[in-house]
């Protein structure tokens, strides 16, 4: 007799899907250090130190590191929440990144560690250190876990002036 599919892969299957199909993600390089498992209270998401991240004079662009602490903790949240990105969203309520320094090469890794779960917050806290574990930047983030919203591709709001929540 076959087993049950597990929901949790499932989900975490269909995870690991949406963030191979983000452009933005395939434009920056990201990709994780190590498979995500189920239940593991960290992520480790990796960024080469290149052209499509720099910023003008030619360093790495400091939206481009917050991109990755958005990533790395955005994965580390959903995995350690009730998340299911077939039934929610998880968007992100806040996120503080203090830049200390800048990579001595590449590439940057950012360091998600849970801080708390609870039914509809979730706060990590990110460090992002170059090869040589200098530490780049630090972070934290909190994000809700919310019903399932569409993609904003082709949607007209109906009313501009009503709150998103």
């Amino acid at each position: 007799m076959a087993e049950a599919p597990d929901p949790r892969a499932e989900a975490l299957e269909a995870f690991r899907d949406a963030f191979t199909r983000t452009p933005l993600h395939r434009l920056l390089g990201l990709r994780f250090s190590e498979p995500p498992g189920l239940d593991a209270p960290t992520v480790t998401i990796e960024m080469p130190v290149d052209k499509p991240a720099f910023n003008g004079s030619g360093n790495l662009h400091g939206g481009a590191i917050a991109t990755l602490v958005d990533v790395a903790a955005g994965s580390c949240a959903g995995r350690a929440s009730n998340f299911d990105p077939r039934v929610h969203s998880l968007v992100t309520a806040d996120l503080h990144v203090r830049y200390l320094g800048r990579p001595k090469g590449s590439p940057v890794r950012a360091q998600a560690q849970l801080m708390r779960s609870g039914r509809m917050l979730i706060v990590v806290e990110v460090r992002v250190l170059d090869p040589f574990d200098n530490l780049i930047a630090v972070a934290d983030f909190s994000a809700m876990v919310v019903a399932r919203r569409e993609p904003l591709e082709g949607v007209i709001p109906t009313d501009p002036q009503a709150p998103d929540l």
